[in-house]
């Protein structure tokens, strides 16, 4: 928290112009994909610089070339998406509770890159919001969805319960799952640590629709969160990434 509230107050006076432009982007009906996301890349890297935070990345080489993916990742804190779409070089966007998508400058961002908002409350609204991410990943589009749901305070390179549901965006679009390994992502924004820090992004190998096509939900969820521990304990155990 102690972080979050430096970057605050390090950007204070650029917020407003921030958000002036953010509103502009969303309102510009010509206005790109692309341009959107560099938009947001730009923002992620100003709050990287004056927040004094490196973010390494590996296993580019695995994302796949063509075509819509989601990106399934551990969820550790605030800086968790920023981290993919500070490292992630196609555009890309994300599933984010309604409930915490509706503060100021959140609401820009998610406006700015067309993401999903999901009303944790709303069974028939889930339901919508999942088929509409099938059939945008079908068409190309790349998602970040969080399969832990959320994330506790005091959150670290931890593991939590794998919500099945949110895989049957991959299984209704027949595309890849990405799984990602986020590791202390939580040191940015949940934690009281003072200075630099430095996080890691791992793209791991995808899994391919005619992988996981014959298992059920909960057997996918259980799939990832293994490939996702693995690599967890790989960096905890000092082994190269």
């Amino acid at each position: 928290m102690l972080r979050f509230l430096y970057l605050i107050v390090r950007n204070i006076f650029i917020i407003p112009g921030v958000i002036k432009r953010m509103r502009q982007l969303i309102a510009d009906e010509n206005s790109t994909e692309e341009e959107k996301y560099k938009y947001l890349q730009y923002l992620v890297g100003l709050m990287q610089k004056t927040g004094h935070i490196k973010t390494l990345v590996y296993g580019e080489e695995n994302l796949p070339a063509e075509g819509g993916y989601v990106m399934y990742p551990n969820h550790q804190g605030k800086y968790d998406a920023y981290s993919i779409a500070a490292v992630h070089k196609k555009p890309c966007t994300v599933v984010i509770d309604k409930e915490k998508s509706n503060f100021i400058f959140v609401k820009e961002i998610i406006d700015m890159i067309k993401g999903k908002r999901l009303d944790k409350t709303d069974v028939r609204q889930g339901f919508r919001i999942m088929s509409e991410v099938a059939e945008e990943v079908k068409a190309g589009r790349r998602y970040i969805v969080f399969p832990e749901g959320g994330y506790a305070e005091g959150k670290t390179n931890t593991l939590e319960e794998f919500k099945a549901g949110c895989f049957k965006m991959s299984v209704n679009s027949k595309t890849p799952i990405v799984p990602v390994v986020l590791i202390d992502s939580y040191k940015v924004m949940n934690s009281s640590k003072r200075g630099s820090v430095t996080t890691q992004v791992h793209f791991l190998p995808p899994i391919p629709y005619e992988e996981y096509q014959s298992h059920k939900t909960k057997e996918i969820a259980e799939m990832v969160k293994a490939r996702i521990q693995a690599k967890l304990d790989e960096v905890a155990n000092g082994l190269p990434v």
